[in-house]
Order: C-alpha cells, then structure tokens, then sequence
C-alpha cells in the first residue's frame, strides 16, 4: 500500500523524532521490568478472561464488567492459588525432612527394584551425592527465605497484575489498535502476526495449561485415593511436569507407586501404576484437541521457552517464554519474506530410487541366449 510506504519511509527520515521514541520506549520498559512478570501475567490472565468480559458488557458497562471480573478473579483463581502454592512449599519442606530422617525404608525400596531388574544400592547413592543434595537443601531453604522476605513485594506485584488486568479487560482493545498505529509496520502485516501470536497464546497459555491442569488433577485424585502423602505438592509437581511435552506425569506417580511398595502396600502401589498410565497416555489425546497444530509451535520452542522463560521472566514464563520465541520466528518470518519478496520453500523430498532390474525376470526382448 503507498501509504504504508511512505509511513515506514518517513520514519528512517525523522531521525531526531525516531531516536526520541526509541528512547522513550526503552526508559517505560525500563519501568516496567522489575515487575515484569506481574505484568505478563496480567496480560496471561486478560487474554484468558477476556471472553468474559465481552459477555459481561452485553449487560452493564464495561468499567463495571472489568470490575467484576478482577474481583471474581481475585476470589476464585488468585488467593486460592497463593493458598495452593504455600501448601505445596510446606509439604515439599515436609517431604526433604522426611528423606533426610530416614522415615522411608531404603532396604525395601531396594528390594522393590532389584525384584523389577533394577539393582541400586541407594546408600551409596546418597553418600557419593551428598554434598550435592545438601547444596540442593540449601537452595531450597534460601528461595524458601527468599519468598518469606519478598511477601511485600509480593503483595505490590498481585496489585499490579490486577490493575493491568483491569486495564486491558476494559481498554484491550484500544490499546492493541494503538500499538498497530504507532509500530511502522504494514497493515497486512500486523494483521498476520496477531492471527498469529493469537495461535500460540492460545497454544501456550489456554491449551497447554488446560492439558497439564486436567491431568494434574487426575492424577491428585488417584494419589489421594491411594493414601500417598504430600498431595497437594505432588499435584502441582504434575501440573509443572506436565507441561513439558517430554516429561509428563510419570515423574510423580512412579516414585509415589514405589513409596506405595516399600511402606507395604503393593497394590496400592500396582493400581496406581496401571491409572498413573492411564494419565500418561491421556497427553496423547487431550493434547492434540485442545491445542491443535501451530506452525511456530512445536516441542523445541515448548521446552526451550518454558526453561528459559522461567530464568527470565519467572513463574509466568511457563507460558510466556514459548510465545515469545513463537513470535521471534513469526517476525523474522515476515521480515524476511517482505525482504525477499518470497516465501520460504519446502524442502524436497528425495526421488524415490527405482529397485535394480532382476536378471531372472521375464523380458519381452531379452535374449533368451
């Protein structure tokens, strides 16, 4: 379009102008980025609730809608998750404690693996890793000090992604046509990348988080109905796990059947198995109808973003960290194509090679010799 042209045209020309703007937008990001993740999670939680709020202006305004969606929100998703995540610290504490007392009976964990064709001698294990697992509790204790010393910032934080949540549930919009109109990008290019960042929030943050919820919650439930301590921990530790497409929930419920056979329950322990494999092979289905296909979505941005996610931006980087590499491939994709004015080619597939002739066959002109 012309006028695209000569808007991104314009922009290399105000120099003094652009180098200004430049300037501002990176002394606002310098704002925000001590309290970064709270604002992405306000984003996380917009992007999820906003249906919502569309539903509410049907019948009042959209400042009240807004309100009440923060308020439920607060109730039902953010003080329940503060309660549910504490919980969770203080039985892993409580789980530590009791591997470091000796309550779990080694001998028949043993016993347990060497019957399975496992032999380990767990002793020696823990002593030619004790200085690592000692390092591992002291790490635990300071983040556990850490959080307890950080509660006011804490506090500020949850304020600011409810306020940001408020914001974008009631302004969303505008503001999204605000930073199409000020970034020098064409229409139709915009357009293409927030069809496509929309694919993968829905991907990372609605399909993901759903698929790991559901089976973390299974998975709680056989835990409970088997009698294995730590619940809530051992819950969360599957929501987490979960998430990882390579991981899943077998990394709790096959300690936890185990725990289940050394303290003398091995049917327990064997019904747990066989439903702990039944949650497992879940993945293969939920996955797949919540999540669907998405071209910049696939298992290396999953597990990448997620870990460096978490190193960046903190626990919301369990969602943000795949969007935000999707989106680096979906951006260089457009910039590379409007460079070139092509789009990448598929990689050829190899001829198929046709099988040597067989001497022996039956040939119309052979020579019969």
């Amino acid at each position: 379009m012309p006028v695209d042209s000569e808007r991104s045209g314009w922009v290399t020309e105000q120099r003094g102008l652009t180098a200004l703007a430049l300037a501002s937008a990176l002394l606002a990001l310098f704002v925000l980025v001590p309290y970064l993740q709270f604002v992405l999670f306000g984003v996380v939680l917009a992007y999820i609730l906003y249906p919502i709020q569309r539903r509410a202006e049907r019948f009042v305004r959209p400042t009240f809608a807004a309100l009440g969606v923060v308020i439920a929100t607060l109730l039902v998703v953010l003080l329940p998750l503060v309660w549910v995540l504490s919980l969770a610290v203080r039985q892993s504490f409580e789980v530590v404690a009791a591997i470091r007392q000796g309550d779990i009976d080694l001998a028949m964990v043993e016993r347990i693996l060497a019957d399975n064709g496992l032999a380990v001698d767990l002793v020696a294990v823990y002593e030619a890793n004790q200085g690592r697992i000692a390092a591992a509790i002291r790490q635990v204790t300071t983040g556990a000090v850490d959080l307890v010393g950080s509660l006011p910032g804490l506090f500020i934080g949850l304020t600011i992604t409810l306020f940001v949540l408020f914001a974008l549930l009631r302004d969303g919009e505008g503001l999204l046509a605000w930073i199409e109109w000020v970034l020098p990008v064409e229409d139709d290019t915009l357009a293409e990348l927030r069809a496509g960042l929309d694919d993968l929030m829905w991907a990372s943050v609605v399909g993901n988080v759903a698929v790991a919820a559901i089976q973390a919650v299974m998975l709680g439930v056989g835990l409970l109905v088997a009698g294995v301590p730590a619940i809530v921990f051992l819950t969360v530790a599957t929501f987490v796990l979960t998430l990882l497409p390579l991981v899943g929930a077998f990394g709790v419920w096959i300690p936890a059947s185990v725990y289940l056979a050394a303290t003398g329950r091995p049917t327990a322990g064997a019904a747990l198995a066989v439903y702990g494999l039944f949650v497992t092979f879940s993945d293969s289905y939920l996955r797949p109808a919540l999540i669907g296909q998405t071209a910049a979505f696939n298992s290396a941005i999953v597990i990448v973003g997620i870990f460096g996610g978490l190193v960046v931006f903190g626990a919301v980087g369990l969602f943000v960290g795949p969007v935000v590499l999707g989106g680096a491939k979906l951006t260089l994709d457009a910039f590379a194509r409007e460079r070139t004015g092509t789009a990448p080619e598929a990689p050829a597939e190899p001829a198929p090679v046709d099988p040597e002739p067989d001497s022996d066959s039956d040939d119309p002109d052979a020579d019969p010799g």
